[in-house]
């Protein structure tokens, strides 16, 4: 599949790969745009593919329509020429980010301030790669850069941009259903009455409070959520506030839609309509999680002395989409502590962030926000806190008919098969020593049988005595015999 809008109308889950390919097909026998020609076909409305468009950020056709002064385009324009040798106008466009029209213009201002000169043209190329030098001005106005920030890469995108973008693309813009939210927890017992409380919430895209005894699932459905939005959303690489760089994209959070050696839609259709600003990335909703190894540090702007610049806080990283607080209450800082830096951006959406030049913004906070804990909500905040969590979510322990159902899941997800004898060991067993069903228990007991029969040479099988090992493993206060005559006999 070819061409940039293709693969966000697929990750949108608007059309297939095959008919892209088919629409593409179409486009070369016909002509006309691919979103002209997936409407003629009739597998997408054209209200299906305005709206696609007019999420995606506009290009760029002049200096002023990137929303930066020409004078931080040329600075790093400058940088890129003289740390990286870039020679041609195909270059620095690749690296900026920029079309190749508003390039040019900076070529033209640069070489009218006497920063660079044309040298010739790459041998057997054509007039766009014409090859530029730094004049002895330009290598001193790119030092002069380099003292500001030590910025290296794309373009950055206006606050006012970033703004409206994240408004354009909110999760309530999403309106899932029960199906969407079953297809997401496929694999997993999830419970009815868990279902019709947690689709309002996410739907809402507001703040979750997910609580109950340890080992039921409150990490599995949190993350499991993320996998229904379908969405694609566009995440730009850095903001520029007040002559300051803050980098957003972050490779490790942020998952393209679109493949990055995708050839793009200038090359494949030629038609720069259907491409998108390509200072942004075509992304899946971000998921981010912090545990307990989470600091409030991870909350504010992150200014590094050295190269100058800033590196956006994990909550605005996640903006449109989920951040997991998981296992919280044991993190190193107190719950209050977190809870009075998002009081504001919680009932407000609005967050207000600080640079170190004193200039403060604000951002939309637009997050799925989920809390994790086993920990008693009362134990964790007052009524002032709870009473902004929008919802409230406890998890239970699992009845016997669930806990028998994920015990037959998980057996056979492993080429095990759990016979009642078995089954009705584990529960008595849990019952005499006072231990609560819980969701990760069968995992983890077929799991410890599988790898005591691969040690021992015996056929992977479920039975009371390797079962009687693997409780023991869980719980140190449940007790085996070290050689009972029954094990001896598996053995054998």
């Amino acid at each position: 599949m070819n061409g940039r809008l293709g693969y966000v109308l697929v990750g949108r889950g608007l059309v297939s790969p095959v008919e892209i390919e088919a629409a593409l097909k179409r486009q070369q026998a016909e002509g006309g745009r691919l979103g002209d020609n997936l409407v003629a076909m009739g597998v997408l409305t054209a209200d299906q593919l305005a709206e696609a468009l007019r999420t995606a950020p506009a290009v760029p056709t002049n200096l002023a329509e990137t929303g930066i002064p020409a004078r931080s385009l040329m600075n790093l324009l400058l940088k890129f020429m003289h740390l990286e040798a870039c020679e041609t106008l195909l270059d620095l466009a690749e690296r900026l980010k920029i079309p190749r029209l508003v390039i040019q213009q900076l070529l033209d201002e640069a070489v009218g301030q006497k920063f660079m000169q044309a040298i010739g043209a790459v041998p057997g190329s054509l007039g766009l790669s014409i090859r530029y030098s730094l004049t002895e001005a330009g290598r001193a106005a790119a030092k002069e850069a380099m003292e500001q920030n030590l910025y290296m890469g794309p373009a950055p995108v206006s606050l006012a941009a970033y703004q409206a973008q994240i408004g354009r693309q909110r999760i309530a813009n999403e309106k899932l259903d029960s199906d969407a939210l079953n297809k997401g927890f496929e694999g997993l017992v999830v419970p009815d009455h868990y279902i019709r409380k947690l689709l309002p919430a996410v739907n809402a895209g507001r703040s979750v409070l997910l609580f109950g005894p340890p080992g039921n699932g409150k990490t599995t459905l949190a993350t499991r959520i993320s996998t229904v939005f379908k969405d694609v959303i566009y995440i730009p690489y850095a903001v520029e506030i007040g002559g300051q760089i803050i980098k957003i994209f972050d490779p490790t959070l942020h998952k393209s839609a679109v493949p990055q050696n995708s050839p793009t839609s200038h090359a494949r259709l030629g038609m720069e309509a259907e491409v998108f600003d390509q200072r942004w990335v075509a992304c899946k909703r971000p998921v981010a999680v912090a545990g307990g190894e989470m600091t409030l540090d991870m909350i504010d702007l992150q200014h590094n002395s050295e190269t100058k610049f800033y590196d956006a806080p994990v909550h605005i990283k996640a903006l449109n989409g989920m951040l997991l607080i998981d296992d919280f209450g044991r993190q190193k800082f107190r719950p209050d502590d977190l809870l009075n830096r998002w009081i504001v951006p919680m009932e407000n959406q609005i967050d207000y962030l600080k640079l170190n030049t004193g200039a403060s913004f604000s951002l939309p906070f637009d997050v799925l926000l989920i809390f994790s804990t086993n920990l008693q909500p009362a134990d964790l905040m007052d009524g002032a806190f709870l009473r902004r969590i929008q919802y409230k979510i406890k998890l239970f322990s699992p009845s016997r008919e669930e806990y028998r159902r994920i015990f037959d899941g998980v057996a056979k997800s492993r080429g095990l098969v759990l016979i009642d004898e078995v089954f009705d060991f584990v529960v008595e067993t849990l019952r005499v020593g006072e231990f609560e069903l819980a969701y990760y228990q069968p995992r983890f007991i077929c799991d410890q049988v599988l790898e005591a029969c691969k040690c021992f040479d015996l056929p992977p099988r479920l039975t009371t005595e390797l079962v009687a090992e693997a409780l023991s493993n869980l719980y140190f206060d449940i007790e085996v015999e070290p050689e009972s005559p029954r094990y001896a006999e598996a053995a054998d």
